[in-house]
């Protein structure tokens, strides 16, 4: 299987806006884009192949007959696509909410639990998110909040502005506020408990659905710190690049890069790239096809790359890229370098 780009489900949830559309180039029908799903394999929103023998595909259809390998030995016993990667754009805040882990949700839900990774894109001056309880409760009490919707005024409320990382456990009460752009990595997830909407009604004017049993049972009322550690980023030979999260599900790191950048995708798992700025180009070293799915000559490689040596570069194949591309590497491509002026997060499981 060869590396390849992806085009992304997209949902118009009513707090969403048009960002996604104006300054990431997703594509959808909707007026609103509240999410664009750029790495997915759920049933609620799959993404698709957009280029190469497999283009039309969406992702799990083109990874069902190679699943042990294309995953990777991280993932070789397995048949299940383990991340889901979003971009959020809140218009309007979201609603506070929970997700709960894998026991409760294989039990009540028969799919896996949810926790996540939040990198903030931009912020408007003022915005701000919640993020957990600013003291410990009981469950009596945030039953007794959640009926008399005060629940807002224990949660943290955090200032937030481009760069920050929040990790939220599953567990963990939650909710993105107003004029906040996100880029979310999270298990393959779509099971959501809402405790208070805002009063709003959706376009019949119902109001949405409230969780409150479940999510009394799976909410950590336990204190949690509203800052959250800023990355640390370590300088390297033409980019910085920082850890901003690492858990059993994923790790993710953000790469900036100034001019390149020389990394492998090994046999242990898949890599997703996603590009939320700049643009550039990734040329495959070790690979004889890239997402137009056949091989690429070496003098084709070396017309069209001013860095690359045709001596270094004898077969591969180049990707242009752009802010707003989401890439999917099958485990086992090998090495590859990102080439130009970007900032790339970089998924593995």
């Amino acid at each position: 299987m060869y590396p390849f780009k992806l085009k992304p489900a997209t949902k118009a949830y009513i707090w969403g806006g048009d960002r996604l559309r104006n300054e990431y180039g997703v594509q959808s029908q909707d007026s609103i884009v509240a999410e664009a799903w750029m790495l997915s394999c759920n049933a609620a929103g799959a993404s698709t192949i957009s280029s190469g023998p497999l283009a039309g595909q969406t992702l799990g259809q083109a990874l069902f007959s190679e699943i042990d390998k294309v995953l990777g030995e991280n993932n070789s016993l397995s048949v299940y696509f383990p991340i889901l990667i979003k971009f959020i754009d809140a218009k309007q805040n979201l609603s506070i909410q929970v997700h709960p882990d894998n026991c409760y949700a294989l039990e009540h839900e028969l799919v896996f639990g949810k926790t996540e990774m939040w990198y903030v894109l931009d912020a408007d001056k003022d915005a701000y998110l919640y993020y957990g309880f600013k003291r410990a409760i009981t469950k009596e009490e945030f039953r007794e909040r959640i009926e008399k919707n005060s629940i807002i005024s224990v949660l943290n409320r955090v200032p937030v502005k481009k760069g920050d990382v929040f990790f939220i456990e599953a567990g963990t009460i939650h909710s993105i506020g107003k004029g906040i752009l996100i880029a979310e990595i999270q298990q393959n997830s779509d099971t959501t408990y809402r405790v208070y909407d805002y009063a709003r009604t959706d376009a019949n004017g119902h109001k949405r659905e409230l969780h409150i049993k479940k999510a009394l049972d799976v909410t950590d009322t336990a204190f949690v710190p509203g800052i959250p550690d800023a990355p640390s980023y370590i300088s390297e030979e033409g980019y910085r690049t920082a850890r901003l999260a690492s858990c059993e599900y994923f790790t993710v790191d953000h790469l900036d890069i100034d001019s390149s950048a020389r990394l492998i995708c090994d046999t242990k798992s898949f890599t997703s790239l996603l590009f939320i700025d700049g643009k550039g180009r990734i040329i495959f070293e070790d690979r004889s096809c890239g997402e137009d799915g056949v091989i690429a000559e070496s003098s084709v490689i070396a017309e069209s790359s001013v860095i690359a040596e045709s001596s270094v570069i004898t077969e591969g194949s180049v990707i242009d890229v752009i802010k707003g591309d989401s890439l999917f590497l099958p485990a086992g491509t090998g090495a590859f370098r990102i080439e130009g002026k970007c900032s790339v997060l970089l998924t593995v499981k």
